[in-house]
């Protein structure tokens, strides 16, 4: 699995990621049959294979993924909208974000660029 060379220093200290740490045959799963091996962690890591193929069916086949900051709710949010038409909602609650619901219309294109200033912002902050 080949993996762009700043892949770490995008990520930070959160993360930091060697397949060559896994077992041989691990590491054949992940390059020839991607979904048997999460499918495998997730069972170890006690996710349920359920969770997998229900993220699967969400979002394979869909031909358009944006994500959108939710503004003057009073609150940090964001919006995962699928096709333009399928909206998930998700609202910080302490120190992470819980799904809220989901709505069904017509939604206009999202920003591609709505991460870029993170680096700026969190670079301010040292």
């Amino acid at each position: 699995m080949q993996l762009p060379d700043d892949f770490n220093d995008e990520l930070g200290d959160s993360i930091n990621f060697n397949p060559l740490m896994l077992p041989w045959h691990q590491r054949l799963l992940m390059r020839f049959f991607p979904k048997v091996f999460l499918k495998t962690h997730a069972e170890k890591l006690d996710i349920g294979g359920d969770k997998l193929e229900l993220a699967y069916k969400l979002f394979d086949g869909c031909k358009r993924i944006d994500i959108q900051p939710l503004a003057g709710t009073g609150g940090r949010g964001f919006i995962i909208c699928l096709d333009n038409k399928l909206t998930l909602w998700f609202y910080q609650d302490g120190d992470h974000f819980k799904f809220d619901g989901i709505e069904m219309g017509e939604y206009d294109n999202g920003e591609v660029t709505v991460f870029d200033g993170l680096q700026e912002i969190k670079s301010l902050m040292k």
